[in-house]
C-alpha cells in the first residue's frame, strides 16, 4: 500500500481535469500535482479560435496521458479510480488502495449517460458518451438496418444529419427539433436542409419581429437544459460510416417518449421500442441521447452540499461546500449567484471555464492571493456546428428566465443563414446565430453593455445597413 503526497490533486481525465493541470502548470509548475484517471487516454483542446471576447471555438482530442508531463514537470499520473475522500484529513484513496495527501483537491469525474431506466442492459442500448460508445456505435452502423433515435439535444442533432444508409426513428419530446440549442424557426430553418442539402442558393432575406404576450406559447423555454458533453466535432467520425444494407430515411416522431424496450432476437428486428403515444417501432439498436447525470462514484467522509440536478454544489470559485475541495465539468452544480446573462449548461465549452477557474481558485489558495471570477461567467456563450451549419448561441438566446415580456427580432435567409435576437426594453439579452453571419463581436458587446436599441427599431438586422460598423 502506497503513500503520496501532493500540493494539488485532480480526479478525472476528462476535459475538465486536463483544463485544471494545463492551467496549474502555468500558474504552479514547481509544485507537485496527482491526477487520477481511469484510462491512459485524457481529452484535451486544440486549434482554439476567438470570435469574440468570450466566444471560443476548439476542438476536443484525444492523447496519451503521459503527454501531460511534457507541460507539467512535477506531474504525476495514478491510473485508477477514487474510492474513498477523506476531507478532514485531505486524504485520497484508490481502488487499488494508493494514499493521497493532498493540499487542494479538484474533482472532475464528468457524467454519465442517462439511459432510459429499463435498457441498461440491453447492448443494443447505447449511451453516446465517449470515444468507446462512439466505436460501439460505428460498429453497430455498419450492419445495422434501422435504428431509434432518442433525445433532442446536440449529440441527437449531429446524429440525424451525419449518418446516412441507414433508416432512422428520431424520438423526441418536444414539438420541435433541437430543443435543446433552438427554437422552432431555428429547427424549421434546420429541417429545410434535410430536404434541399445540396441547393443552398441565395435566396430572399426574411425579417420579422415578434413581440410575445402571456398567451404565446411558440418558444419553449428551457430552463433547466442539459447536454451530453462529447466534443463539438466528434460526429466527423461517423460521416464515413454507412451501412451496405438499408435505404435512408428519416421520421421524426414529436411529443413521445420511450415507455419500454423489449429485445427479442428471434424477430426480424431484435429490439421493440413502444413509445407513449402508442407507436411500436422495431430496430436494430437504440441511441440514448438524453443527457448526463454528474457522476460521483466514491465516497466521502462527510458529503458535501449538492445541486438541484445532483451535482456537487459549487461557488463562484468552484469551491464546494468543504474547503479545500473544488469541482468542476458535468459532476459540478454551479450554486453561485449568475450574471443576467449566464447560466449552466453541461458542455465542453463550461467543462473547460470551470476547470480553469478552479485551477486559479486553487492556485490562489495555496500562494494566499485574492482571485476574482473569471469574465466568461459574465457571458453565457457556446459554438457548435448543427446540420453543417456553424451556431453560436449567446445570453438568454431562448428567453430563458425573461418571462413572456420581450420581443424576438428574425432575419433568416433560407439555406444560408438565421439570426435572432431576444430584446427587452430595447435591450439585447440573447442571440442565436446561424451560419456565417459575422455578428458575434458586435452581439457579446451589445449585450454586455446593454446600450438602447430602441432607435434602430427593425433596422438592427436589415441586411441593407452594416449596423455592426455602429457597436464594434
Amino acid at each position: 500500500m502506497s503513500e503520496i503526497n501532493t500540493t494539488y490533486l485532480i480526479v478525472g481525465g476528462g476535459i475538465a481535469g486536463v483544463t485544471c493541470v494545463e492551467t496549474l502548470a502555468i500558474l504552479h509548475p514547481e509544485k507537485t500535482l496527482v491526477l487520477v484517471t481511469a484510462s491512459t487516454l485524457v481529452k484535451n483542446v486544440s486549434n482554439v479560435t476567438f470570435f469574440a471576447k468570450t466566444i471560443v471555438n476548439f476542438d476536443v482530442n484525444e492523447t496519451e496521458a503521459t503527454s501531460l508531463q511534457k507541460i507539467h514537470p512535477n506531474l504525476k499520473i495514478i491510473y485508477d479510480s477514487l474510492k474513498h475522500l477523506d476531507t478532514e484529513k485531505q486524504k485520497a484513496l484508490t481502488d487499488k488502495g494508493v494514499h493521497i495527501q493532498y493540499d487542494v483537491i479538484c474533482i472532475c469525474t464528468g457524467g454519465i449517460p442517462r439511459l432510459i431506466s429499463d435498457s441498461k442492459n440491453s447492448k443494443r442500448v447505447l449511451g453516446i458518451r465517449d470515444t468507446e460508445s462512439v466505436k460501439d456505435f460505428q460498429q453497430k452502423l455498419k450492419t445495422g438496418r434501422r435504428m431509434v433515435i432518442v433525445g433532442n439535444g446536440g449529440i441527437a442533432s449531429e446524429i440525424v444529419h451525419a449518418t446516412s444508409g441507414i433508416e432512422k426513428v428520431w424520438v423526441i419530446r418536444d414539438d420541435y427539433i433541437s430543443a435543446t440549442f433552438i427554437d422552432p424557426g431555428a429547427a424549421e430553418f434546420f429541417q429545410e436542409t434535410f430536404k434541399n442539402e445540396n441547393e443552398r442558393k441565395n435566396q430572399n432575406t426574411i425579417l420579422r419581429r415578434h413581440i410575445y404576450s402571456e398567451e404565446d406559447s411558440l418558444v419553449s423555454l428551457n430552463k433547466n437544459l442539459k447536454s451530453a458533453a462529447l466534443g463539438p466535432d466528434w460526429y466527423r467520425k461517423l460521416e464515413n460510416i454507412k451501412s451496405d444494407r438499408g435505404v435512408q430515411e428519416l421520421e421524426i416522431v414529436y411529443k413521445a417518449e420511450v415507455e419500454s424496450v423489449l429485445e427479442d432476437n428471434k424477430n426480424e428486428y431484435p429490439l421493440r421500442v413502444q413509445l407513449t403515444n402508442s407507436q411500436l417501432v422495431e430496430c436494430d439498436f437504440l441511441i440514448s441521447a438524453t443527457g448526463v447525470e454528474p457522476s460521483v462514484n466514491f465516497t466521502w467522509d462527510k458529503v458535501p452540499e449538492k445541486g438541484q440536478d445532483g451535482g456537487l454544489a459549487v461557488n463562484e470559485f468552484q469551491e464546494t461546500s468543504i474547503k479545500n475541495v473544488f469541482a468542476a465539468g458535468d459532476v459540478a452544480s454551479a450554486a453561485w449567484e449568475h450574471a443576467p446573462h449566464w447560466f449552466q449548461l453541461r458542455l465542453w465549452t463550461q467543462a473547460r471555464q470551470m476547470a480553469g477557474m478552479a485551477a486559479k481558485a486553487m492556485h490562489g489558495r495555496i500562494t494566499n492571493q485574492e482571485v476574482l471570477q473569471d469574465f466568461c461567467f459574465e457571458l453565457f456563450t457556446h459554438c457548435t456546428k448543427l446540420f453543417g451549419y456553424r451556431v453560436i448561441l449567446l445570453g438568454k438566446y431562448n428567453g430563458q428566465g425573461l418571462g413572456t415580456d420581450y420581443e424576438i427580432l428574425l432575419r433568416t435567409t433560407p439555406n444560408v443563414e438565421y439570426i435572432k435576437f431576444v430584446l427587452k426594453d430595447g435591450k439585447l439579452q440573447g442571440a442565436i446565430l446561424i451560419g456565417e453571419t459575422d455578428l458575434e463581436e458586435m452581439c457579446e458587446n451589445l449585450i454586455l453593455d446593454q446600450i438602447d436599441l430602441s432607435p434602430f427599431g427593425d433596422d438592427i438586422l436589415n441586411p441593407d445597413i452594416h449596423i455592426d460598423d455602429y457597436f464594434d
